[in-house]
């Protein structure tokens, strides 16, 4: 038999240590980052469109900061994620080309043997060290092969699909005969197909990890890696049934959005039930510009489109909620980046950003909070092969294989209607310099397309200079 003091000792300590892990863990902020995919900059309510209905995100981005100058690393869906997870421009490492496969290495290697190097180090892997739990859900797109596995690069669960995009249904045998690698994964190699929309069910997985993390009492690191909007221009009848004097693919679209949206409004609602909203950091995010051509996105009022560097391409919609700690229903009007998130979320978890110095991205909590007074960033660079961008401060050159560059001024000319190179040479002679010198401290692409892309995106950047409207 216990002795009466010796349990009350023993319950005491108990107590204590489920006190101190509670403390501990309601000390770290919940880390909630939701990526959206190839949706158009104009296509939300809360960036002015009458016609796509997003009234959740809409109530989200009043409290939330409203980016007005955000931008993703690359034009297309793989490089760019591969800048937001490792706070690096990923041509440093390689990675530069379009998603991954791609059609041939330096080494002579192709398809599987392709992805995010292993040099590399993602956020996942570091706030593991804080004692945050962390899971991916969605895409992935940052290599196929079992080495390249979400698991293996820092995310302790994965629910989703290692490739870009796959039908928002379930295959059948047949289908998953002819596209192995678009396959539902859950952990590693348990692979079968959902039942019911894929974005609805990617929602609720990351509902249910969100509920164990909590019970656990394990603060989380979670990503939601949509493919909405992305193709195949795939919808619900209900949803589509919302919007009757739309046809064609913008009322797939928009029908697709709404879904994403209410989906989004129900993860929001989650939080709130299990009373974790003020103590969890969200991010919403798209991860390149919407391609008007195969999905009829609106990026009005900017000019391009997904797969150039025109602001069509580059600029996104993002949104940042952090309640008590930064003041929503505001906007930040200067230029950020996604390279942004790696060191803001250390910093959320507790770490000393100063350590990461090879990091190309900021810590934002401090311009948040006003503890900063000047810009994040007064240079950013894009580049794919021949074609690249710079922006400093409010210039931008654009640099093309087959005409002379093109200057703007984007905080007079958002839509870069009017090219000032002839007027402006030695801002031209300048930006070109600074484009030089950072190429200078990158590593060549890993890996390359057929040529035949590059021709490919130049026309559809002429097709959507301009911008369309709702």
């Amino acid at each position: 038999m216990i002795p009466p003091l010796f349990k009350r000792i023993f319950l005491a300590t108990v107590l204590l240590c489920v006190w101190h892990n509670s403390a501990y863990a309601q000390s770290k902020p919940n880390i909630l980052l939701i990526i959206s995919d190839d949706a158009g900059y104009h296509d939300f309510g809360f960036h002015g469109s009458q016609t796509m209905l997003t009234p959740r995100l809409d109530d989200f981005a009043k409290q939330s900061v409203l980016f007005e100058q955000a931008y993703v690393t690359a034009a297309v869906c793989g490089p760019s994620r591969a800048g937001l997870f490792t706070g690096k421009y990923q041509q440093r490492f390689g990675f530069e080309e379009n998603n991954v496969p791609g059609y041939m290495s330096q080494s002579g290697q192709t398809g599987d043997e392709m992805g995010l190097p292993f040099t590399e180090l993602t956020i996942a892997d570091h706030i593991r060290q804080y004692g945050y739990t962390t899971a991916l859900f969605g895409k992935w797109h940052l290599g196929d092969h079992d080495k390249y596995h979400p698991m293996r690069r820092g995310f302790d669960y994965f629910y989703g699909m290692r490739t870009g995009a796959r039908s928002y249904f379930a295959y059948t045998e047949k289908e998953l005969n002819e596209y192995p690698n678009k396959r539902l994964e859950r952990g590693f190699g348990q692979f079968k197909e959902h039942e019911g929309y894929f974005t609805d069910v990617l929602v609720k997985e990351t509902k249910q990890f969100i509920s164990q993390s909590v019970q656990a009492n394990i603060p989380f690191f979670s990503v939601l890696s949509l493919t909405s909007v992305h193709t195949p221009m795939e919808a619900k009848p209900e949803d589509l049934a919302r919007f009757p004097k739309l046809s064609g693919k913008r009322q797939i679209l928009a029908a697709m959005t709404y879904n994403m949206d209410q989906q989004l409004g129900l993860l929001f609602e989650h939080l709130d039930k299990l009373n974790i909203t003020d103590n969890t950091l969200v991010v919403f995010v798209n991860d390149n510009g919407g391609p008007s051509d195969t999905n009829l996105s609106n990026n009005y009022p900017l000019s391009g489109t997904k797969a150039n560097h025109l602001e069509g391409g580059i600029r996104v919609p993002m949104l940042l909620r952090w309640p008590n700690k930064v003041k929503g229903n505001t906007r930040f009007s200067h230029p950020v980046s996604t390279l942004d998130y790696f060191p803001t979320f250390l910093a959320a978890a507790g770490a000393n950003v100063n350590q990461f110095e090879y990091l190309d991205g900021v810590d934002l909590l401090p311009y948040l909070n006003k503890q900063q007074q000047h810009r994040p960033h007064k240079t950013l660079f894009w580049k794919k092969e021949n074609r690249a961008a710079i922006r400093y401060m409010d210039w931008k050159l654009l640099r093309f294989p087959d005409r002379p560059a093109e200057l703007y001024n984007i905080a007079n000319d958002i839509s870069e209607k009017h090219n000032l190179a002839n007027k402006e040479p030695e801002i031209v002679k300048q930006l070109y310099k600074k484009l030089f010198a950072w190429e200078l401290t990158l590593e060549r692409p890993l890996w390359q397309l057929k040529r035949e892309y590059e021709g490919k995106a130049m026309r559809r950047m002429d097709k959507y200079r301009n911008p369309k409207f709702d």
